[in-house]
């Protein structure tokens, strides 16, 4: 009897927890909105929060029909509820979605964006689930992606760059010489508070991949998943903060925040085994690179208003490969593989979906709409309507 309660408390324990986490993860897709809402300029603000809202709900509505079975044809889940696996696995594919959201703002279509939720909910994103957390082919070579820099950052970073690629720069971010123009975000203090967000969020991303609290080790990979987790944001807000003061001699927040962001994406691949010192080299390196990678996508005149392509896609690379320098269990070259695999089936399968959708309905807003901005065109509805609309009298 003894026996058997403890085993009821262990599936409660760990069920709890796993709901908990997830309901964590569930709070970055506001992250994620208040994060967008600040990097885009104030006539697109409503427009973006709908496709983050609605991506939100179609993505957790297809998952539940479709994407769920193809990812798990046969989930075994007996250390907790089954619909809690459900659920924490929903809210990381629509967390893949919201990535794809910054990338295209400011001139998409928003009905041809969600379309393509459903396409990456239901088929893109689980496939490459099922050959990595599904138990399939990843997992089998030994890939190593704990709590998915590449199975859920780069799946949506590379939705993202493909769609970046069929639809263009927003008018006027590149001059006919070939320079850049800056298009600043609308409201900082927005982008700062999604970072945060999204900063905090990340706990249930990582800690909760753990899947279980009810054992020592566990509890034990919990808390060191959950420092790493900290201290890599904390260093790749650093080193992000140095290196801009360094190049411009000013203290840019937007790289800042991506730095945050950076140190979060590159230690989700395996926040558990490196020492906390590590997980700051990770950080501080991320950051780095995402300043570089940002600076470099847009001489290449690749637009991305919120930098999502080089903080999820290249320092989710990056973190997915720097897991041999403390996981025994993974290979340099078993790691280059998957991220390489994970990269061709997302690219190219959203970029025939994208082509399609582009072919079927267009995927991008005219130059008028595009110049009016996307909240009066898609929602009616401006954010900031004192500032933006002249009042008679």
């Amino acid at each position: 009897m003894e026996a058997q309660n403890l085993q009821q408390l262990t599936f409660a324990v760990d069920t709890f927890y796993l709901l908990i986490s997830g309901a964590l993860v569930m709070w970055m897709a506001a992250g994620f909105s208040m994060l967008e809402a600040g990097l885009v300029r104030s006539k697109n603000t409503t427009e973006i929060l709908t496709k983050n809202i609605a991506l939100y709900a179609i993505a957790c509505i297809t998952y539940l029909v479709i994407g769920y079975s193809v990812m798990y044809p046969d989930p075994s889940t007996s250390a907790y509820a089954a619909d809690a696996n459900f659920f924490f696995q929903m809210v990381f594919v629509a967390t893949a979605m919201s990535i794809v959201s910054g990338a295209v703002a400011e001139r998409m279509k928003l009905m041809s964006f969600l379309l393509f939720c459903v396409v990456l909910s239901a088929v893109i994103y689980p496939v490459q689930g099922l050959w990595t957390w599904g138990g399939g082919m990843l997992t089998e070579w030994g890939f190593v992606d704990f709590a998915g820099s590449s199975i859920v950052h780069l799946t949506g970073a590379s939705a993202a760059l493909a769609a970046v690629l069929l639809l263009g720069p927003r008018s006027g971010k590149y001059l006919s010489d070939g320079s850049i123009n800056a298009l600043p975000g609308s409201n900082m203090p927005l982008a700062a508070l999604g970072t945060f967000i999204l900063w905090f969020g990340w706990f249930g991303f990582n800690g909760g991949s753990q899947l279980a609290l009810s054992s020592v080790d566990d509890a034990n990979a919990i808390a060191r998943a959950m420092v790493n987790t900290n201290t890599s944001a904390a260093a790749g807000t650093v080193a992000t903060l140095l290196f801009t003061k360094l190049l411009w001699k000013k203290a840019d927040l937007t790289m800042i925040l991506n730095g945050a962001l950076a140190g979060l994406v590159a230690i989700t691949a395996q926040p558990v085994t490196p020492e906390p010192w590590l997980a700051g080299v990770i950080g501080f390196i991320a950051g780095l690179i995402v300043v570089l990678s940002i600076i470099g996508l847009d001489k290449l005149h690749i637009d991305d208003p919120v930098g999502a392509i080089s903080v999820h896609g290249v320092v989710g690379i990056f973190g997915t490969l720097v897991v041999p320098l403390s996981d025994d269990g993974a290979s340099f070259v078993i790691q280059l593989a998957g991220v390489g695999t994970i990269f061709c089936w997302v690219f190219f399968s959203s970029l025939i979906v994208w082509a399609i959708l582009k072919l079927v309905l267009g995927i991008r807003v005219t130059k008028e709409q595009e110049y009016i901005g996307l909240d009066q065109v898609d929602c009616g509805v401006e954010a900031y309507p004192e500032f933006t609309s002249k009042k008679d009298g």
